[in-house]
Formats: structure tokens, sequence, C-alpha cells
């Protein structure tokens, strides 16, 4: 069985994927270096992402308006995407749902690990509220 995702549909799992990497790349820059590397390490994880969440993260959410003026403004806009791409995944596409928020979840981390060892506890703290959103749908 084929699963047909809209445009929309794609447009929702691009703009929770990339926006929780932008999350982390805001977390990371508060106050320190590196935020460039968190940035990367997160889309390169995103980009290597297999299956149709493989396919549809390929590419970046150009029609994605997210506003990163603050780190709290940028997670009212995230955290609630995310929560209704695993919706929409568990509705239409289960089988790809856990492919979806291990890719996130990769992502982030890989985001975190810009800082050698543990990350800093603004990045856990995100991470936390990021993988919150992934479980709440």
């Amino acid at each position: 069985m084929s699963v047909i995702l809209t445009e929309q549909d794609k447009l929702t799992l691009r703009t929770a994927a990339y926006g929780a990497v932008e999350l982390m790349t805001a977390a990371a820059a508060a106050g320190k270096p590196g935020a460039h590397r968190a940035a990367t390490d997160g889309s390169i994880a995103l980009s290597s992402a297999t299956g149709l969440i493989g396919h549809v993260l390929a590419k970046y959410p150009k029609g994605a308006k997210l506003n990163s003026k603050t780190v709290a403004t940028l997670a009212d806009q995230v955290l609630p995407v995310l929560t209704a791409a695993m919706s929409l995944l568990n509705k239409q596409a289960p089988e790809e749902a856990d492919n979806f928020r291990s890719t996130v979840v990769v992502a982030i981390k890989a985001a975190a690990q810009t800082h050698r060892g543990e990350p800093r506890p603004t990045l856990a703290d995100m991470i936390r509220k990021i993988t919150g959103a992934l479980g709440a749908a």
C-alpha cells in the first residue's frame, strides 16, 4: 500500500523536523559559540533519513515561516508542529511514525553533540521538550 501525503502534509513534517533542529540551534546559541555546527550536524542527520520520511525530508521547508527572534517564540511555533506531525503520521502512515520520531531524535542529539560530553543543561532541557512534543500525539 502506497502512502500519499499532500504538499501540506509534507510541509508540516519538514517544518517540524527542521524546526526542531533550528530550536536546538537557538538554544545552543544562547551565549555560546557553536550554533552553526549544531545546525549543520542536525541537518545532516535529517538528510540521512530513509524511507518515506527520508524522501520528505530531502527538501528544506521553504514554505515554513519560523520566527527565531527568541527561543520562546520559536518553541511556541515548533513544539505544536512536532505534535501535529506525529498525529498526522499516526493517522496516515503509522508505519512511518517511529521512523520520523527516531530521525528527529537523532538530529537533535547530533545538534547537541557539538559540545563534547553531556549536553549543557539548556540543550538537555530542549531535548526533553522536543521529545515530549513528539510523544504527545
